[in-house]
């Protein structure tokens, strides 16, 4: 009957310790370290976008277990009890809640298909349009450009004259370059002055700029190549994310009572 009890008693010390692997990843000191532990610092990681494969998670194992080893030690010098320690919890607190509360407005009122849709139509309507290849020679006195265009007019090469007197030091080295883009994306006097010229044109005045005077030519005009919705897709719902959020948080500032 001894041999019985013994055997019982072994076979249960054996299968407590398996039940409480479990629940938890180590016993630290004689205390258990959860497994939840381990779950919310993974958690941590794929909100951040970081994959958590085996590897990842036998880091994060270790990194619960030195936490515990060392909460334990502050915990015995009394940390735990002072004044600054208390504070930096509740400024801690204070975080992880709010950051709850943004992620539960986000989930409440996600962004929509319909929204992303709307909002690539008014992206679309604001760049739409034509697109110019062009180039510039850039000057500081008007009698210069002056004296450029009649060069040009006699036969000077463009490209030369950009590389040889341009003060714009991105085109100039490139014969005056200024790859394709949109009329907003020049200032106003330049845009209104090249949406004027058709391929291969030239200006037939120096144009001037808070930057100096232009000489223009177009050398191309294109339909505005736009990316497509399902290219930017993911920008676009992450913009609407943010004003969502920025405009919740709008609310609560407006309707807070500050004395």
């Amino acid at each position: 009957m001894k041999h019985v009890v013994t055997a019982v008693a072994l076979a249960t010390t054996l299968i407590v310790p398996a039940a409480a692997w479990a629940q938890n990843i180590a016993i630290v000191n004689g205390k258990p370290v959860p497994s939840t532990r381990l779950n919310a610092l993974a958690q941590q990681l794929e909100r951040a976008g970081r994959p958590v494969d085996d590897a990842a998670k036998a880091e994060l194992k270790e990194e619960v277990i030195a936490r515990e080893i060392f909460a334990q030690e502050a915990e015995r010098r009394g940390l735990k009890t002072a004044t600054e320690y208390r504070q930096q919890m509740e400024l801690a607190s204070q975080t992880l809640l709010i950051r709850e509360l943004f992620a539960d407005q986000q989930r409440k009122h996600p962004v929509t298909d319909a929204d992303i849709q709307a909002e690539y139509d008014k992206f679309v309507a604001e760049n739409g349009g034509k697109e110019f290849r062009a180039r510039h020679i850039l000057v500081e006195k008007e009698d210069e450009a002056k004296a450029i265009l009649a060069a040009l007019q006699q036969g000077e090469k463009f490209e030369d004259l950009a590389k040889q007197r341009s003060k714009d030091p991105g085109s100039g080295a490139n014969g005056g370059d200024l790859d394709w883009a949109s009329p907003d994306s020049f200032v106003p006097e330049f845009a209104n002055a090249m949406r004027k010229l058709g391929k291969g044109q030239l200006t037939t005045a120096p144009v001037k700029s808070n930057f100096g005077w232009h000489i223009i030519r177009v050398d191309d005009v294109r339909d505005a190549k736009l990316p497509a919705l399902a290219d930017i897709k993911p920008q676009i719902q992450q913009n609407l994310q943010q004003q969502k959020l920025m405009d919740f948080q709008e609310k609560l500032r407006a309707k807070a009572k500050i004395q």
